[in-house]
């Protein structure tokens, strides 16, 4: 089927040992890969360590006055170690706020003292979702929803901002096999320059609309359609919203599969490996160079995976167990809001960015999680 590669190098060193994270993947995963999510209890309420207890909110700010939108991207430039992220035009909901308010969405802000570094992207995107950096320093953006004439498509930037590569087509919603989407969540590459889609935001609805997708799609460095695996539903090696894509030091892909609670971990050949439970509703994945895990639950409240706060969940790869926790913002939720988005730094800083639950909590789009 499917060959997949190691995509994010040499990125982020963390202690494992600060964390008191094992590198021993045990029987354990083996068996919680048969455990259905509900029988799981939240790790963080056992009172994990917080690597990072210093919390900055409204970490950056926009230019001209602008007002923070929500936001569910945040990547790290592997080049020079800063930071990438995206604003929806100041719109908070899921509304589209790039399609109305024609302003630049994507954003490098240096990572010491926040300086807005480049910035690009008006009048080219619905709804921004997922962000990618590839080793070249590209960035590359999904647009999860559509206009007549916008949305639907992968976009890969330069550094600077040129368009280099579209994937789908503007304002084209299309769940067939092929090269067009259906509501695409994220994208990362591999270091032979292949290109991985996740497809199907709405695949997490209790009903989902007609058409809908829960689907990985492999391209070719050049953009041609190759394959692609994943259906909706909640067996193994299927999804309710792929909402997040990341590679271990291994080749393993790790799916946030966020409607199903959990995280499927795929072989380079896309065949199921593992499934993670520990790490809640999972709506963002970063993984370090150390095979850190840092898993974001912004989503999880009585209505849909109850008892389980949001907050950043850590562990390590190799096994299905939560070592260290970062709490969410508090507000009136009992659970906590939290962003959408995660990455962090070669310092261990960890960043956060804000949806439209935790937007306002937040207080700005992009919330520090500064170490000691």
């Amino acid at each position: 089927m499917l060959n997949l590669r190691v995509t994010r190098l040499a990125r982020v060193p963390l202690a494992a040992a600060l964390l008191g994270i094992t590198a021993c993947a045990g029987e354990e995963a083996a068996e919680m890969e048969m455990m259905d999510s509900a029988e799981v209890v939240d790790p963080a309420a056992a009172g994990l360590p917080n690597p990072t207890p210093n919390v900055i909110k409204d970490w950056v700010q926009l230019p001209d006055g602008r007002e923070w939108g929500s936001t569910a991207g945040i990547d790290i430039d592997p080049i020079d170690g800063h930071i990438w992220a995206y604003d929806r035009c100041g719109g908070i909901a899921l509304a589209g706020g790039c399609a109305e308010n024609i302003v630049d969405p994507v954003f490098k802000f240096h990572r010491e003292t926040g300086e807005i570094l480049a910035s690009f992207g008006a009048d080219l995107f619905v709804l921004p979702h997922g962000i990618h950096v590839d080793a070249d320093g590209n960035v590359w953006i999904t647009d999860s929803q559509g206009t007549d004439d916008k949305g639907h498509t992968v976009v890969k930037f330069s550094p600077e901002g040129e368009v280099l590569m579209t994937l789908g087509e503007d304002g084209v919603r299309n769940s067939e096999p092929g090269t067009f989407f259906n509501e695409p969540c994220d994208v990362i590459t591999a270091p032979d320059g292949s290109i991985f889609v996740s497809d199907g935001h709405s695949g997490q609805n209790a009903n989902p609309p007609e058409g809908s997708t829960g689907r990985i799609i492999k391209f070719s460095p050049e953009g041609e359609y190759i394959m692609e695996w994943g259906v909706i539903g909640d067996g193994p090696g299927e999804f309710r919203t792929p909402h997040a894509l990341e590679f271990d030091s291994q080749g393993r892909l790790f799916v946030a599969d966020r409607g199903n609670h959990r995280v499927q971990i795929f072989d380079q050949e896309g065949n199921l490996l593992d499934t993670h439970y520990q790490y809640g509703r999972v709506s963002g994945l970063f993984i370090d160079d150390e095979d850190n895990v840092y898993a974001i639950d912004s989503e999880s409240n009585p209505n849909q995976h109850s008892d389980w706060l949001t907050g950043v969940r850590i562990g390590h790869a190799s096994e299905d167990r939560v070592t260290a926790f970062i709490p969410p913002h508090e507000s009136d939720d009992p659970q906590g809001e939290a962003g959408e988005g995660v990455a962090v730094d070669a310092d261990g800083n960890v960043y956060a960015a804000e949806g439209p639950n935790s937007r306002a909590a937040a207080e700005g789009g992009i919330t520090k999680y500064a170490r000691n």
